[in-house]
């Protein structure tokens, strides 16, 4: 596959965007243009999907993206409703001749031997003849990406002092937790990074951050040279990953962590408290492959060949397909 190829392409997920937006990533490096389908289960298929093999036919809500033919050359897909779309659109395009090749990204919890190939990050344990396992997640930064961001969102931060730092803030989830106790003094150690520096700090807070610690933030970045967005308007996300010359990252995001490693630049990672043994495994893979180091409070400067997952696995779809 070229950037024009010609092949059929459908991405099916439930909508999350952190899945949508790694099967968009994968689509991007395969030079695809992509139907983007966005479905929701029944129950009891909600519950128990994908394990179910019968009657895959009847577990798509209405309200979502229509499941039928023309069925597609690729199909990339993640999350519970894209590995039960995959079962029920293989078997269905097969009783018409009809092959589909099925991508599936992440842990399918199911045999992955039912997908064409499964494209997962090592730190979870999946193995399997057709599983490729990488370090990282899938996403959608890539220099072409970058270049498009950087001269989009350049004059909004042409103002500020250099050195230009991005900060990405995620929060609270099944193993991490940020609290307002923990973030003051992050947030204290950040404004002392910005001053002791003479450069701009362009934050980025998900909406796993949550209003008490955006609020602390926002007070103790008031006296440096900064950019915090708001959530109003388009997303400065990639923009910042492209401008700035450090990237500090908390450590509750594979995904956020696999963009920065993309870029080629220094990655710090943000400890927070919990974590569990696959983010620990994660975490100690790209620090011993020389892609990041903990933040301690100093702007650190290294240099290494960016991740490339998203190449590699994107090679590996195309010598699969032929």
């Amino acid at each position: 596959m070229s950037a024009k190829s010609q092949a059929t392409c459908w991405i099916v997920t439930s909508g999350v965007i952190g899945m949508e937006n790694q099967c968009l990533g994968l689509a991007a490096a395969l030079g695809v243009q992509p139907v983007v389908k966005r479905i929701h289960l029944r129950a009891p298929w909600r519950q128990l999907a994908p394990f179910l093999r019968c009657g895959l036919r009847r577990a798509f809500r209405a309200k979502g993206d229509p499941i039928a033919s023309p069925w597609p050359d690729l199909m990339i897909a993640s999350g519970r409703a894209g590995a039960a779309a995959c079962l029920y659109v293989r078997r269905a395009a097969a009783k018409a001749g009809k092959k589909v090749f099925t991508v599936y990204i992440q842990n399918p919890v199911i045999d992955p031997s039912r997908f064409d190939l499964v494209i997962v990050p090592r730190h979870d344990g999946v193995l399997g003849e057709n599983v490729m396992t990488t370090r990282g997640s899938m996403h959608r930064v890539t220099p072409e990406l970058l270049a498009q961001e950087a001269k989009k969102f350049l004059p909004r931060f042409a103002a500020l002092p250099s050195p230009l730092v991005a900060v990405a803030i995620g929060g609270n989830n099944a193993v991490y937790r940020l609290t307002p106790d923990e973030m003051k003094p992050l947030a204290a150690q950040l404004a002392a990074l910005a001053k002791k520096t003479g450069g701009s700090l362009l934050v980025t807070p998900s909406r796993r951050t949550g209003e008490a610690n955006i609020a602390i933030l926002k007070k103790a970045l008031s006296g440096v040279p900064h950019f915090l967005w708001d959530g109003q308007g388009e997303n400065p996300y990639y923009g910042m990953l492209a401008l700035a010359e450090v990237l500090i990252v908390t450590a509750d995001s594979v995904n956020m962590a696999s963009e920065a490693c993309s870029t080629g630049k220094p990655v710090l990672i943000i400890p927070l408290s919990g974590g569990s043994e696959k983010f620990r495994t994660f975490h100690q893979t790209l620090r011993d492959d020389g892609f990041t180091r903990p933040f301690t409070g100093k702007l650190e400067r290294w240099t290494y060949q960016p991740l490339n997952d998203v190449a590699l696995a994107a090679a590996r779809i195309k010598e699969m397909m032929g």
